[in-house]
Protein backbone atom coordinates (compact mmCIF):
# COMPACT_ATOMS: atom_id res chain seq x y z
CA UNK A 1 0.00 0.00 0.00
CA UNK A 2 1.44 3.49 -1.34
CA UNK A 3 0.99 6.21 0.99
CA UNK A 4 1.50 10.18 0.67
CA UNK A 5 4.58 11.16 2.64
CA UNK A 6 3.60 15.09 2.35
CA UNK A 7 -0.41 14.26 3.54
CA UNK A 8 1.23 12.48 6.27
CA UNK A 9 3.91 15.50 6.94
CA UNK A 10 1.21 18.05 6.93
CA UNK A 11 -0.93 15.87 9.40
CA UNK A 12 1.70 16.66 11.81
CA UNK A 13 2.92 20.59 10.48
CA UNK A 14 1.11 22.68 8.47
CA UNK A 15 1.08 23.90 5.01
CA UNK A 16 3.48 27.35 5.19
CA UNK A 17 5.05 26.25 8.51
CA UNK A 18 9.10 26.56 8.63
CA UNK A 19 9.69 22.80 9.93
CA UNK A 20 7.40 21.25 7.10
CA UNK A 21 9.18 22.94 4.39
CA UNK A 22 12.57 22.02 5.78
CA UNK A 23 11.08 18.29 6.15
CA UNK A 24 9.62 18.29 2.58
CA UNK A 25 12.93 19.83 1.29
CA UNK A 26 15.56 17.39 3.49
CA UNK A 27 13.35 14.07 2.67
CA UNK A 28 13.41 14.94 -1.19
CA UNK A 29 17.34 15.09 -0.97
CA UNK A 30 17.72 12.04 1.02
CA UNK A 31 14.90 10.24 -0.50
CA UNK A 32 16.94 11.16 -4.41
CA UNK A 33 20.00 10.01 -3.02
CA UNK A 34 18.68 6.60 -1.39
CA UNK A 35 17.25 5.71 -4.78
CA UNK A 36 19.97 6.61 -7.00
CA UNK A 37 21.60 4.04 -5.03
CA UNK A 38 18.78 1.67 -6.02
CA UNK A 39 19.09 2.48 -9.57
CA UNK A 40 23.15 1.51 -9.61
CA UNK A 41 22.53 -1.46 -7.75
CA UNK A 42 20.14 -3.92 -8.42
CA UNK A 43 21.32 -6.46 -6.04
CA UNK A 44 20.11 -4.90 -3.13
CA UNK A 45 16.38 -5.72 -4.03
CA UNK A 46 15.24 -2.69 -1.61
CA UNK A 47 11.64 -1.93 -1.73
CA UNK A 48 11.84 1.47 -3.91
CA UNK A 49 8.41 3.09 -2.83
CA UNK A 50 8.77 1.93 0.43
CA UNK A 51 12.47 3.69 0.69
CA UNK A 52 11.10 6.99 -0.93
CA UNK A 53 8.53 7.17 1.58
CA UNK A 54 10.67 6.18 5.09
CA UNK A 55 13.24 8.92 3.31
CA UNK A 56 10.53 11.81 3.16
CA UNK A 57 9.41 10.94 6.52
CA UNK A 58 12.56 9.75 8.70
CA UNK A 59 12.81 13.25 10.34
CA UNK A 60 9.48 13.69 11.49
CA UNK A 61 9.69 13.13 15.01
CA UNK A 62 11.75 16.53 15.27
CA UNK A 63 8.64 18.75 16.03
CA UNK A 64 8.50 18.06 19.96
CA UNK A 65 12.33 18.74 20.23
CA UNK A 66 14.19 22.16 21.38
CA UNK A 67 15.55 22.86 17.73
CA UNK A 68 14.15 26.69 16.83
CA UNK A 69 16.46 27.05 13.80
CA UNK A 70 14.20 24.21 12.39
CA UNK A 71 11.00 25.87 13.60
CA UNK A 72 10.53 23.51 16.09
CA UNK A 73 9.99 24.56 20.26
CA UNK A 74 9.44 21.91 21.77
CA UNK A 75 11.64 20.73 25.16
CA UNK A 76 13.26 17.32 24.32
CA UNK A 77 16.62 16.93 23.29
CA UNK A 78 17.58 16.66 19.49
CA UNK A 79 18.75 13.09 20.02
CA UNK A 80 15.28 12.16 20.61
CA UNK A 81 13.69 12.76 17.21
CA UNK A 82 13.74 9.53 15.98
CA UNK A 83 11.65 7.82 18.64
CA UNK A 84 9.31 10.64 18.50
CA UNK A 85 9.11 10.31 15.03
CA UNK A 86 8.56 6.28 15.23
CA UNK A 87 6.06 7.51 18.21
CA UNK A 88 4.01 9.94 15.72
CA UNK A 89 4.02 7.33 12.65
CA UNK A 90 2.98 4.34 15.05
CA UNK A 91 -0.29 6.33 16.28
CA UNK A 92 -0.85 5.98 12.11
CA UNK A 93 -0.28 3.07 11.53
CA UNK A 94 2.74 3.32 9.84
CA UNK A 95 5.04 0.94 12.11
CA UNK A 96 7.50 -0.03 9.60
CA UNK A 97 8.46 3.40 8.50
CA UNK A 98 8.05 4.53 12.06
CA UNK A 99 11.66 2.21 12.44
CA UNK A 100 13.27 3.75 10.04
CA UNK A 101 12.81 6.95 12.05
CA UNK A 102 13.64 5.47 15.27
CA UNK A 103 17.04 3.71 13.44
CA UNK A 104 18.57 6.27 11.44
CA UNK A 105 19.74 9.10 14.12
CA UNK A 106 23.52 8.97 14.29
CA UNK A 107 24.19 5.71 12.42
CA UNK A 108 21.92 3.85 14.57
CA UNK A 109 22.41 3.51 18.76
CA UNK A 110 23.13 0.71 20.77
CA UNK A 111 21.46 0.13 23.40
CA UNK A 112 24.79 0.18 25.28
CA UNK A 113 26.17 3.94 24.16
CA UNK A 114 22.38 4.63 25.76
CA UNK A 115 23.67 3.01 29.21
CA UNK A 116 26.80 4.17 28.54
CA UNK A 117 26.35 8.25 28.00
CA UNK A 118 23.00 8.51 30.03
CA UNK A 119 21.40 9.33 26.52
CA UNK A 120 17.79 10.41 27.19
CA UNK A 121 16.22 7.24 25.22
CA UNK A 122 14.48 3.97 25.92
CA UNK A 123 17.58 1.42 26.62
CA UNK A 124 17.15 -0.48 23.44
CA UNK A 125 19.07 -0.70 20.22
CA UNK A 126 18.37 0.66 17.58
CA UNK A 127 20.65 0.47 14.68
CA UNK A 128 19.26 0.03 11.41
CA UNK A 129 18.95 -3.59 10.34
CA UNK A 130 17.22 -3.74 7.08
CA UNK A 131 18.67 -2.92 3.75
CA UNK A 132 15.94 -0.14 3.48
CA UNK A 133 16.60 1.53 6.47
CA UNK A 134 20.41 1.16 6.13
CA UNK A 135 19.76 3.00 2.69
CA UNK A 136 17.93 6.14 4.72
CA UNK A 137 20.47 6.22 7.15
CA UNK A 138 23.23 6.39 4.89
CA UNK A 139 21.86 8.72 2.37
CA UNK A 140 20.59 11.24 5.41
CA UNK A 141 24.08 11.63 6.19
CA UNK A 142 25.08 13.50 3.14
CA UNK A 143 22.50 16.05 3.95
CA UNK A 144 21.92 19.05 6.69
CA UNK A 145 18.61 20.49 7.45
CA UNK A 146 20.05 23.75 7.50
CA UNK A 147 17.58 25.65 5.34
CA UNK A 148 21.00 27.35 3.91
CA UNK A 149 22.80 24.48 2.85
CA UNK A 150 21.58 22.21 0.12
CA UNK A 151 25.20 20.58 -0.84
CA UNK A 152 25.52 17.55 -0.46
CA UNK A 153 28.83 16.54 2.32
CA UNK A 154 31.79 14.70 1.42
CA UNK A 155 32.57 11.36 3.22
CA UNK A 156 35.42 13.22 4.88
CA UNK A 157 32.93 15.92 6.54
CA UNK A 158 30.41 13.30 7.33
CA UNK A 159 33.06 11.02 9.20
CA UNK A 160 34.47 14.47 11.22
CA UNK A 161 30.93 14.96 12.09
CA UNK A 162 30.36 11.35 13.38
CA UNK A 163 33.69 11.36 15.10
CA UNK A 164 32.32 13.48 17.56
CA UNK A 165 30.05 10.82 18.57
CA UNK A 166 32.56 8.05 18.98
CA UNK A 167 34.60 5.75 16.55
CA UNK A 168 31.62 3.20 16.66
CA UNK A 169 29.66 5.41 14.54
CA UNK A 170 32.62 6.16 11.90
CA UNK A 171 32.85 2.47 11.95
CA UNK A 172 29.28 1.86 10.88
CA UNK A 173 29.01 4.87 8.43
CA UNK A 174 31.89 3.77 6.56
CA UNK A 175 30.59 -0.07 7.13
CA UNK A 176 27.39 1.74 4.86
CA UNK A 177 30.15 3.49 2.51
CA UNK A 178 31.90 0.46 1.59
CA UNK A 179 28.13 -1.34 0.79
CA UNK A 180 26.40 1.50 -0.95
CA UNK A 181 29.30 1.83 -2.96
CA UNK A 182 31.33 -0.92 -3.73
CA UNK A 183 29.10 -3.73 -2.64
CA UNK A 184 28.99 -7.41 -0.72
Amino acid sequence: MEIDPEAILTEFYPVGSKTRELLLHHGLQVARKALDIIDRFSWLNAHRQFVYEAAMLHDVGIGPTKSPKLGCSGDLPYICHGVEGRKMLEKVGLHRHGLVCERHVGVGICKEEIRLHKLPLPERDMVPSSIEERLVCYADKFFSKSPKTNNEKSVDTIQANLAKYGEAHVTRFLRLHRLFTLGP
